[in-house]
């Protein structure tokens, strides 16, 4: 069983950045493709980022692409999401999730985070 755990959310001003981390205990495996999705309130989940275990892959929804930048670092088993230029539709609770599937485009994810918050303000 695969455990997720994030951290870092915050409140934080527009134009600022921030740093989410998803800390992975449960496999020793580091196979896994890592994405990070978000939900606002009264919205759908949706995706985010997404990079695949090597690490030499990544992929990104239209709408933080230049801004957001994932990687991970498999000896600590973490994956982050540095977040620039943030903007108020960002706003969201961040999650992140592990798929056994090693397309990096995969829209299958098998473990999920508990979610970090991520607030914007102006």
């Amino acid at each position: 069983q695969v455990e997720l755990v994030e951290s870092g959310g915050r409140l934080v001003q527009a134009g600022g950045s921030l740093r989410l981390s998803c800390a992975r205990s449960g496999s020793i495996s580091n196979m896994y493709t890592m994405g990070w999705f978000r939900q606002a309130p009264g919205k759908e989940r949706e995706f985010v980022a997404s990079i695949d275990w090597r690490g030499g892959s990544t992929y990104y929804t239209d709408s933080v692409k230049g801004r957001f930048t994932i990687s991970r670092d498999n000896a600590q088993k973490t994956v982050y999401l540095q977040m620039n230029s943030l903007k108020l539709e960002d706003t969201a609770a961040y999650y992140c999730a592990a798929s056994t599937d090693v397309l990096v485009t995969t829209r299958r994810y098998d473990y999920w985070g508990q979610g970090t918050q991520v607030t914007v303000s102006s």
